[in-house]
């Protein structure tokens, strides 16, 4: 099994994740041109049941797995990297099937009552199947992350989004005419089939590239496996609390923003319309350079374990600055596009841009949390998991808070969600940041910031001037394009002008390192 370094595990996963996340756009597309704003809003609806479900199920489990499996490789004990994969398939097992029939018992229950839209029971249903597919990958996903090896991983995303994109079109259009309750619950039957064709190669992978044989006195492991599962939960617990929050949050959120629409005086269909716009169309927009940061937060939870467990406090402190900074860089050329862009891009990709207002409010914060990942992930690494979890919760109680309180303004209605969610990343992000400072020895490099400060300004500048002035004559489409390449082409060049991009850090990634001289 081949082991990259942490740049390059990272790399891997930011290529598969810009494709997923241009697969997943492509897929929001045609969901949303199909059924429209209410259909999605339905279907957004679901999600948040279906997160908190996933999240109980994994209780954690990936990054203790990766965590644990990264420092057992580290001495080469086989035995109990071997406990580590027997006791968390059992528990993820287990749990699946217990939420998973809850989750199906309760669907009437949120459907009619919690989330005031019966409608909101199909895709509910729908969806449950995938929950012990989600948690067997999860376990295979930490072996694989915690030996860093990242290929598996990367590859499996794409292929469930391949899958998922083939299906989409064809079950929704199949189930249109019964109603958008029933499109909405096509979609989710696209999903389940997308994670179980992602699951079913990282078995066979697994096997390919074994070296523990799982099955082998399966339940004899599992009996002497106490110590396993007490260092297990060690980390998953507050891992889980952390995430658990987020996802009761989330699981709130859709409750207490069509309460507070209700109370501000809109009707249950024009409240899901708006809720959909928001979530399905504004957010994921704004979440779209996440995968960078995601990828960065996965590398680094082994990579700094790793460290830690050789009491290397420098390498720790490098691989955050690492991190953050291109963390900063990545998201300042997404935050840049998107408010500048806002609404040809909504008009292009939704044909309409309605939505265009939440993204350009949001995104100027959004830099906040294209630096929460990698934050979280130093936090968890360094066992510290249980202040990451104090952070989430402060948040998320402020977030559900300001939702009530600006959402139930009628010259606000759905606006006030989006500053809440805004106010939220924010909060969360400092508490982070300032947890990390009290465990490490962090310097702030204020000019490198001013740069990256400056590079988004006058390449946003360059961007808007050239949509406005060039080629007026042009289709909306060519003119966006070329907008965003312009602003693009700007952005990096001032980057390696500020030399805000190292050169040794562009030497270790594969294909490129060679071009560039020592």
């Amino acid at each position: 099994m081949s082991k990259q370094t942490f740049l390059q595990g990272t790399l891997i996963l930011i290529l598969a994740g810009l494709i997923t996340r241009v697969l997943g756009f492509v897929n929001r597309i045609v969901v949303a041109r199909i059924m429209g704003e209410e259909g999605v809003g339905l279907y957004m609806m679901a999600v948040p049941t279906l997160l908190l479900t996933i999240t109980l199920t994994q209780m954690g489990l990936p990054v203790a797995i990766s965590k644990l499996v990264a420092e057992a490789e580290a001495v080469g004990d086989k035995r109990r990297i071997k406990k580590i994969l027997v006791v968390s398939l059992a528990l993820t097992g287990g749990l699946s099937i217990l939420f998973t029939t809850g989750m199906v018992l309760l669907a009437p229950l949120l459907s009619q009552t919690l989330l005031t839209d019966e409608r909101t029971y199909y895709p509910l249903i729908a969806i449950s199947p995938i929950v012990p597919i989600v948690a067997i990958s999860a376990v295979l996903r930490g072996y694989f992350q915690g030996r860093q090896n990242m290929r598996p991983a990367a590859y499996s995303q794409v292929i469930e989004q391949i899958v998922r994109i083939t299906l989409v079109a064809v079950f929704t259009k199949a189930f249109l005419p019964y109603g958008v309750e029933f499109a909405a619950a096509g979609a989710m039957i696209s999903v389940v089939f997308g994670e179980l064709a992602s699951l079913l190669y990282m078995v066979m992978m697994f096997k390919l590239k074994k070296r523990v044989r799982v099955r082998k006195n399966f339940f004899q492991s599992v009996k002497s496996g106490k110590e396993t599962f007490n260092s297990l939960m060690a980390i998953a617990v507050p891992t889980t609390g952390s995430r658990l929050i987020g996802s009761v949050a989330y699981f709130f959120e859709p409750i207490v923003v069509t309460q507070s629409l209700a109370i501000a005086g809109l009707t249950t269909a024009i409240a899901t319309k708006q809720y959909g716009e928001l979530t399905g169309y504004a957010l994921p927009l704004l979440f779209l350079p996440s995968f960078i940061t995601y990828s960065l937060s996965v590398s680094l939870v082994p990579a700094i374990s790793e460290a830690a467990a050789k009491n290397k406090t420098t390498l720790i402190e490098h691989r955050l600055q690492q991190a953050l900074r291109l963390s900063f860089v990545s998201g300042g050329l997404a935050v840049v596009v998107l408010y500048v862009f806002a609404e040809p891009v909504m008009q292009l990709m939704y044909g309409s841009s309605s939505a265009a207002i939440y993204v350009k409010v949001m995104a100027p914060f959004f830099i906040f949390f294209y630096f929460q990942g990698p934050l979280q992930a130093v936090l968890q690494a360094l066992d510290l998991a249980k202040a990451a979890m104090i952070n989430s919760l402060i948040g998320a109680v402020i977030k559900i808070a300001v939702i009530f309180a600006l959402a139930t303004r009628p010259e606000l209605g759905i606006m006030g969600a989006a500053l809440a969610i805004v106010v939220s990343i924010m909060l969360v992000t400092l508490l982070h940041f300032s947890t990390v400072i009290k465990v490490i020895s962090y310097t702030i490099y204020v000019r490198e910031y001013v740069k990256s400060f400056i590079t988004m300004i006058l390449a946003g500048m360059a961007g808007h001037y050239f949509f406005l002035y060039a080629l007026n004559s042009s289709s909306l489409v060519t003119r966006t394009l070329l907008a965003i390449v312009v602003t693009s082409i700007v952005y990096i060049i001032l980057l390696v002008f500020f030399k805000l991009v190292h050169k040794d850090e562009l030497r270790r990634i594969p294909f490129i390192g060679k071009y560039i001289g020592r």
